[in-house]
């Protein structure tokens, strides 16, 4: 899912392929040094490098997150399924990867309505019958879990792992992203997992609030544009669940995978992830 999509709530399930004009999927795998993205995403990173430089890590460190957050629930808590919205580019360590790795039987169902992610999704899971690919529109909840696919592979009667990984920030309307997470998680069975990720405002004079309103100003109407929240609207995202120790906090303080080896950069402290348990 595109951001393009999410701010301006696009018609039908894929988005149309426009190689001259940066996506999220394809900036997040060039960040991540994957090779499924074009001049202008490449352009996008380049100027998101200029004003971040530490804009490579964090895309490691989000992806790491994201490993830890899954790799728990499916070792630890025994869940055997997955709905990952907005899933973009195949790279390393998918959702599918670390959750098979842990509980071989469990289902992975990806939805992006990036036709280019679509493609390659089917290409890399046509041997992997526990995981597939869908283009619904994640911002219309009610279609997108009447989806062919979603309904065919995961039953909702029983615990799901909902996940929406820096995704919810490019909505520009709270209330309107609010109700679309509160409409998915009302549709999880007791015992199902909210793992949610969003850029964080942290409402102080500080230049890390002015790299916030930075990043937001640049890529502004770009398609790639995002807003920073702050900690209580953040919260919001997880009403109805109860949020997993260590709480809402920086991905690199939520349950660490051993001593710190690379230095923190400032756009370490502008995002906060977090695991709740609908009860």
């Amino acid at each position: 899912m595109t951001p393009g999509d999410l701010r301006s709530g696009t018609e039908g399930g894929s988005a149309s392929l426009d190689f001259s004009k940066a996506s999220l999927a394809r900036l997040s795998d060039a960040l991540l040094g994957g090779h499924d993205n074009y001049e202008a995403d490449r352009e996008a990173m380049r100027r998101l490098l200029a004003i971040a430089p530490g804009a490579r890590a964090m895309a490691k460190e989000h992806r790491d997150w994201l490993v830890r957050a899954v790799r728990f629930l499916a070792g630890k808590r025994g869940i055997d399924q997955f709905l990952d919205l907005g899933s973009g580019m195949p790279t390393a360590e998918n959702t599918h990867e670390v959750a098979q790795r842990y509980n071989p039987d469990a289902q992975v169902v990806y939805v992006d309505n990036d036709p280019l992610v679509q493609v390659h999704g089917r290409a890399l899971l046509e041997e992997n019958y526990l995981t597939h690919v869908t283009g619904a529109d994640l911002t219309r909840p009610a279609e997108t879990l009447a989806d062919d696919v979603v309904k065919e592979y995961l039953d909702f009667t029983r615990p799901v792992a909902l996940i929406l990984t820096s995704i919810i920030h490019h909505i520009d309307d709270y209330e309107r992203a609010k109700s679309i997470v509160g409409e998915y998680v009302a549709a999880l069975a007791p015992g199902s997992y909210l793992l949610l990720t969003h850029h964080f405002d942290p409402e102080e004079d500080s230049p890390r609030q002015e790299l916030a309103r930075l990043l937001e100003t640049s890529f502004q109407g770009t398609g790639l544009g995002s807003v920073h929240r702050t900690r209580e609207q953040i919260a919001g995202f997880f009403e109805g669940t109860d949020l997993l120790r260590p709480g809402l906090v920086y991905l690199h303080e939520w349950w660490p995978d051993g001593p710190r080896l690379h230095p923190l950069s400032e756009l370490n402290f502008l995002t906060l992830g977090g695991v709740g348990r609908k009860p």
